[in-house]
């Protein structure tokens, strides 16, 4: 039930968003050079590597100076910051939704890096279902940039005191998983983006 309410809401959503898909697009490819959409790889549903689809809000090559988006960032382009704001940037992995990759919710798929940091049986937990476009952590954790921009160390902030936190919300969702939560989630993503 959950795929196949994935696949149509996905689906429909792609339909309906087509001509914001454009526009931003656009907006893109005048802001800054490079392509319209960043794709990096991500740990998917029992370990699974896939390519994460989402709208470049970044200068090209921004990754090889660090993994983690920090505060003000001077990678982020100008349209990038406000497709950031209101998560505009996400919308495209609808595609990686339909392709199987990705569900509307569940955990947020780390990249390798950071997923080999999950304690193994937190690995293997969160690991067993599909990784998601929103999720609690995502909600509670909207403003984590600006976390860790405030931090000494960035990089030790977030992996000491943000992820193991995060693991928590993504073990309670995968044991706790149902349709009635995943649209709960997505009422309260819709939510906090509007406050």
């Amino acid at each position: 039930m959950k795929r196949l309410f994935d696949l149509v809401a996905a689906s429909f959503g792609l339909v309906l968003l087509a001509p914001l898909f454009l526009i931003v697009a656009c907006g893109i490819k005048l802001d800054s050079p490079g392509p319209v959409f960043f794709r990096q790889v991500r740990v998917g549903r029992h370990g699974r590597h896939f390519r994460i689809f989402k709208f470049r809000t970044m200068t090209v090559n921004a990754e090889a100076k660090g993994q983690i988006t920090i505060g003000r960032d001077r990678r982020i382009t100008r349209l990038g910051s406000a497709l950031r704001k209101f998560k505009i940037d996400e919308l495209p992995q609808l595609i990686n939704v339909v392709l199987g990759d990705m569900s509307l919710v569940g955990p947020r798929p780390e990249v390798p890096y950071y997923c080999e940091k999950y304690p193994e049986d937190a690995r293997r937990i969160v690991l067993s279902v599909r990784p998601g476009i929103t999720d609690r952590a995502s909600i509670e954790y909207r403003d984590e940039s600006t976390l860790l921009g405030a931090a000494d160390d960035p990089e030790r902030a977030y992996v000491e005191d943000i992820l193991p936190v995060k693991l928590r919300y993504y073990i309670e969702y995968a044991e706790t998983r149902s349709l009635y939560g995943d649209i709960r989630i997505i009422i309260d993503t819709l939510r906090a983006i509007w406050r």
